[in-house]
């Protein structure tokens, strides 16, 4: 089964999808996106998805103009000053991952009440008059402890490799991998780092706590983290614990390695970047006058020992276990929520 394919199974269609209207009432819309980062491969590849799929957007007169921009700093208010910039130059919508889920609400209903779409998606926003897309990222998580809770079901001794700290899917995941250790009462946390999900500061932050840590049964982790993890377990000389996964392409890479040399077992997981693609086409929607929900739901991307190799072969060098969504695609996840 295709990467598309396991992604779009899990989302139920409630009603048929006609053919595809014209985009007459579009192709003069601009679209932009705010995105407060870009430091490491996950983010990286939602870039590129979005500059795959809009220009060729742009290229079949779907929309005038689909312009990227990314902050310096990962800080609400330089986005805030972005988006607000936005408003000036005229875009009809902003798609925005958002470095807070309230500090950019101000400039989000600035936008909003002048007249313009307003779409987050990754990091999403409270501010009622946006649209969220998001992945229950608590039950990814959750679902981490969960099957380390088959795995080892003696449990254990957990280390915590958190994301970019203050941003919504950190705290989300955090408080998912809680939930999982207050059911599964064998695992215990002894220590919680910040890995940027950026497998060098993973691989630094976790060499430094190493020392002062008993010994692990496993890692929990949020994405880009887990090789950074990996190989600071093997600089320092311990045996390597059960190590979640982010679907990034040198994580999979050692997974393999690990799994053809001594049948090493794990699990990755993570939201896969083309859903910016999405958010893109839920804005287009949005603006050709269609009916859409506020709140939006995608699956997140589960690899398995099983199907390791498929997603593998499907995954970029240097990348991350991806999907990019279509028109029809985005039709589908819009009529899923009616």
């Amino acid at each position: 089964m295709t990467i598309r394919k396991m992604l779009l199974a899990s989302v139920a269609v409630a009603c048929a999808i006609g053919p595809a209207t014209a985009f007459a009432d579009t192709a003069t819309k601009k679209i932009a996106l705010s995105n407060n980062y870009a430091g490491n491969s996950w983010r990286q590849a939602m870039l590129t998805s979005w500059d795959k799929i809009t220009k060729e957007a742009v290229t079949k007169g779907v929309v005038a103009a689909a312009d990227p921009f990314t902050t310096a700093e990962n800080q609400a208010t330089e986005q805030a000053a972005q988006i607000q910039n936005m408003i000036l130059q005229g875009y009809d919508a902003i798609v925005v991952n958002a470095a807070s889920p309230t500090a950019l609400n101000g400039a989000i209903k600035e936008a909003c009440d002048a007249g313009i779409t307003v779409v987050s998606f990754d990091g999403i926003v409270t501010e009622p008059c946006a649209w969220r897309i998001a992945v229950d990222f608590k039950a990814m998580g959750e679902s981490q402890v969960d099957y380390l809770a088959k795995k080892l079901p003696k449990g254990g001794n957990l280390l915590e490799i958190r994301g970019l700290a203050g941003v919504s899917v950190d705290d989300q995941i955090h408080a998912g991998i809680e939930a999982g250790v207050k059911k599964n009462t064998q695992f215990k946390v002894v220590g919680s780092v910040n890995g940027d999900w950026a497998q060098d500061v993973a691989q630094r932050a976790v060499a430094g706590i190493l020392p002062s840590l008993p010994e692990i049964a496993a890692v929990v982790t949020q994405g880009g983290d887990g090789y950074g993890a990996a190989q600071a377990f093997a600089a320092a000389k311990r045996p390597t614990p059960t190590i979640v996964m982010g679907n990034r392409e040198d994580e999979l890479v050692w997974w393999k390695q690990q799994k053809d040399k001594d049948k090493y077992e794990t699990m990755s997981v993570s939201i896969a970047p083309g859903v910016s693609t999405l958010a893109f086409w839920v804005a287009q929607q949005i603006l050709d006058g269609k009916e859409v929900k506020k709140d939006l739901v995608v699956p997140f991307l589960r690899i398995d020992q099983d199907n390791l190799e498929a997603n593998l072969a499907n995954t970029q060098k240097g990348g991350v276990a991806n999907v990019e969504y279509s028109l029809e695609d985005a039709q589908k996840v819009i009529a899923s929520a009616k």
